[in-house]
């Protein structure tokens, strides 16, 4: 059985021979050390014998794929070395020249952008699984370094979602001008409640009151800006897309939740993608400000910033509550119509 890890790495498996009834499940997981090299794991079950050969590509169709390397399956590990930290890398794996893994590093390592990842890879209650390449999400845009330009170029983002509010926007414009911008504005309280706890006015279980009405409001007031920001994804001339927000946790985990629930993901794995922001956050530069505070706003402030999945949790329930389903929430509340979202499966899935 997998386990969370896996859910959040799992590559795309498709049998090239034999019967399906005979197809092994097969885990991967792709991760790049802290000088850039990719460092691919593996599972299978039941254990394999054999050869793992590696490709590899700049391109998810692995179009341009050429062998990388070998190693026996048991291994369960191989490392890329590349001295390329401006190309993406995607790998596929091919298991005793049988059955085939396509899988890459979920997180796209940059200087001067936080959080920027890629939610291909995830496999549907239905079975087929969400191409790499084609959707990715952040934390905000704004003085990008040259080199983080080069890499947003080699993804090849036509399309940036920002869901910051104006002052956020004003504060801090896109410095990417190569992908088209569309702002779909949804407010955040998250600066005045920074600013209270600094001035002490925020207690112990104040950070966590704060987040739920939050995430309550995204379900009940940002309706509109939500279906808006998902009716880009049925345009198939807008991908590949790029959506953000402040740190690319709450209002970009919300709709990354809505996207990936037309696209028929099972919750464990919305969830599972929602708290990973906790592993890309570089927090630091709030490091002086934590210091100067108390115990309790120290809390109240870590709440606020760390992805919680009770947070994300809680708008699911209501939303199950409310309307008895997220694919009536989705019909009813946001407009997406079924062959709509079957569109949105064609396009991402296969």
């Amino acid at each position: 059985m997998a386990t969370k890890a896996w859910i959040i790495s799992t590559g795309i498996l498709f049998l090239t021979t034999g019967c399906a009834s005979q197809m092994p499940e097969i885990y991967s997981l792709c991760q790049r050390d802290g000088i850039g090299n990719y460092i691919i794991k593996w599972e299978t079950h039941p254990e394999l014998d054999g050869e793992m050969k590696l490709y590899v590509s700049d391109n998810p169709d692995m179009s341009q794929a050429s062998p990388a390397g070998y190693t026996p399956i048991h291994n369960g590990v191989m490392t890329y070395i590349t001295n390329d930290n401006i190309s993406r890398k995607y790998f596929r794996l091919l298991f005793d020249n049988t059955y085939e893994q396509t899988t890459a590093s979920r997180l796209v390592m940059m200087d001067s952008v936080q959080n920027l990842r890629d939610i291909g890879g995830y496999l549907s209650s239905q079975g087929k699984f969400m191409r790499w390449g084609k959707v990715y999400r952040s934390g905000e845009i704004g003085r990008i370094s040259a080199w983080d330009t080069l890499r947003l170029n080699k993804l090849k983002i036509k399309t940036i979602i920002d869901l910051r509010s104006m002052p956020e926007v004003m504060r801090s414009p896109i410095g990417y001008s190569k992908a088209k911008i569309v702002h779909i504005p949804i407010d955040s309280d998250m600066s005045d409640i920074v600013g209270q706890i600094r001035k002490g006015k925020v207690r112990k279980g104040d950070g966590s009151l704060f987040m739920q009405d939050l995430y309550l409001r995204y379900v009940t007031e940002n309706r509109k800006e939500f279906a808006q920001a998902l009716n880009l994804f049925l345009d198939e001339d807008n991908y590949p897309i790029l959506f953000n927000c402040s740190l690319g946790k709450d209002r970009a985990g919300f709709l990354a939740a809505l996207l990936l629930a037309a696209l028929d993901m099972p919750e464990e794995t919305i969830l599972s993608d929602y708290v990973v922001t906790n592993d890309y956050l570089n927090l630091t530069r709030y490091a002086n400000l934590v210091q100067e505070l108390d115990s309790d706003a120290q809390e109240a402030l870590t709440v606020i910033l760390s992805a919680n999945e009770t947070f994300l949790n809680l708008a699911l329930r209501k939303i199950k509550k409310e309307y008895g389903s997220m694919d009536k929430y989705l019909s009813e509340e946001l407009q997406l119509t079924d062959k709509q979202k079957e569109k949105l499966k064609e396009m991402l899935l296969f």
